[in-house]
């Protein structure tokens, strides 16, 4: 297990600056605008030889328990319990504000070993200021620029104090270290995405069993994708957090542009995407249009029709669901579709299940001889037509790879195959494979003409004789 160190302070102080510069990536997003981070994120660090578990945090602020910050707070509260160091930051250029004196009480009475970090100090003016972080009593300050990387070989002597030290390993630490290096059961990445307040916090917090995201009635909460590791039955699972999507031409501010961005980010890079859904009004535009971005992305898609406890009965039987999705999206026939509650966990289960069953159709390969039998009997039913007075001739047809299913047809004049006999195939596919709620993708080859070569021989020598002339 690595030592994990919490980064905490007021808002808009450089937690998430520093949390990237160390993690080596820009995971959290970063923005001006105070109070951009909501969520606990996660990370693993690296600063010289030193290698630790990272916590970004969302900035303390005084308020009630039952409001947004209050929540935040919590959140922050539960980073600093479960870390085994904490880095205060303060803002060199501000100086030193009451709520930094409040909230260094709070460090202190947690009773972990803290280091504070007066950041933004380059120049005259943060020198000057930093000075101001004796004040806490928490220590000497270590003065820092996370935004240009200036002073963390300082940062690397005061984390060396206060973290565990490593131990030699004896014999029973080596035959652990050999098991976990054996190779592990893939982890399959899920990305819960969806318009603002369809309930994907309360989703994964239910999931999870803890309280681990920032919920509430309020649209719009959560704002960074938030990783969360966690396991069901034997199968190791990466779900994601994602920030509502919006329509493009409601999302005005920096903020949410960043927001959205990292959504579209998470799907890209996930392999099973959960489209949660509003039972009380499903299927609206924004859904479909997200719907159809999983499938253009090439990623397998589950939906899920959220809060049917509050949905007319109609609206959450499994007949009527299948009817209205593959009416609604036709691109995705057959996707799994679940009602379920993530506030009250009804419908968990299936969720889960019909993840894992998607996941396993996106790997599904089939052999070529399976596929150029599928071939011959859907030319027999169905031949291409003609174009231009002259045949389409399709010959044959393999499988070039899985994650998502894409198959290359071979055939002469392809390139004038109709988008309607596409899809007589993409659907005869999805029907005699077994392939619902998955992309199809097919790549057209023709094989090259032998008198090719010849004719560009032929028109050279003419193109030379006429210079000659000339």
């Amino acid at each position: 297990m690595l030592p994990s160190v919490a980064i905490v302070g007021r808002p808009n102080v450089g937690k998430s600056t520093l949390f990237n510069r160390l993690v080596g990536q820009r995971l959290a997003l970063v923005d001006d605008t105070p109070g951009v981070t909501r969520d606990r994120r996660e990370g693993d660090a690296k600063l010289g030889d030193l290698n630790f578990r990272i916590f970004d945090t969302a900035g303390f602020e005084e308020a009630g328990a039952e409001s947004l910050a209050g929540r935040m707070r919590a959140q922050t509260e539960s980073a600093i319990a479960d870390a085994d160091a904490i880095l205060f930051l303060v803002d060199a250029r501000a100086g030193l504000l009451p709520d930094d004196k409040v909230f260094a009480q709070i460090v202190r009475k947690s009773g972990k070993p803290a280091i504070v970090v007066a950041n933004k100090s380059e120049g005259r003016l943060g020198a000057a200021g930093a000075l101001e972080a004796y004040a806490l009593g928490l220590g000497d300050p270590v003065n820092i620029s996370a935004e240009h990387g200036e002073g963390l070989s300082e940062l690397y002597d005061a984390l060396r104090e206060v973290l565990p030290r490593e131990e030699e390993p004896d014999e029973e630490d080596e035959e652990r270290e050999v098991q976990e290096q054996a190779p592990k059961p893939d982890t399959i990445r899920v990305a819960v995405v969806g318009r603002p307040n369809a309930g994907k916090s309360t989703l994964i917090n239910k999931l999870i069993g803890e309280d681990r995201l920032v919920t509430g009635p309020e649209p719009g909460i959560t704002r960074d994708s938030i990783e969360v590791p966690f396991e069901y039955f034997g199968h190791k699972f990466e779900i994601l957090d994602t920030a509502g999507m919006r329509k493009r031409a409601k999302v005005q501010e920096k903020l949410e542009k960043l927001s959205v961005g990292d959504s579209l980010r998470s799907i890209r890079f996930a392999d099973v995407v959960v489209l949660l859904m509003d039972a009380t009004k499903p299927f609206e535009e924004q859904d479909l249009r997200i719907a159809d971005l999983v499938m253009r992305e090439g990623r397998a898609l589950v939906i899920g029709m959220n809060k049917r406890d509050l949905a007319p009965p109609a609206m959450t039987m499994g007949k009527t669901l299948r009817e209205e999705a593959d009416h609604w999206l036709p691109q995705a026939k057959g996707m799994p579709i679940v009602a379920m509650s993530g506030m009250h966990g009804d419908g968990l289960d299936k969720l889960m299940k019909a993840v894992l069953e998607t996941y396993r159709v996106w790997n599904k390969r089939v052999s070529t001889s399976i596929i150029n039998k599928f071939l011959e009997r859907a030319l027999a039913q169905n031949p291409p037509p003609a174009v231009s007075g002259a045949r389409i001739k399709l010959r044959y047809m393999t499988q070039a790879k899985a994650r998502p299913p894409s198959f290359v047809l071979f055939g002469t004049r392809i390139d004038a195959l109709p988008e309607s006999y596409m899809r007589y195939l993409v659907n005869g596919v999805r029907e005699a494979f077994e392939m619902p709620g998955v992309p199809i993708r097919f790549t057209f080859r023709a094989p090259e003409n032998p008198f090719k070569k010849k004719m560009e021989k032929k028109d050279a020598r003419g193109k030379r004789k006429k210079i000659n002339r000339k």
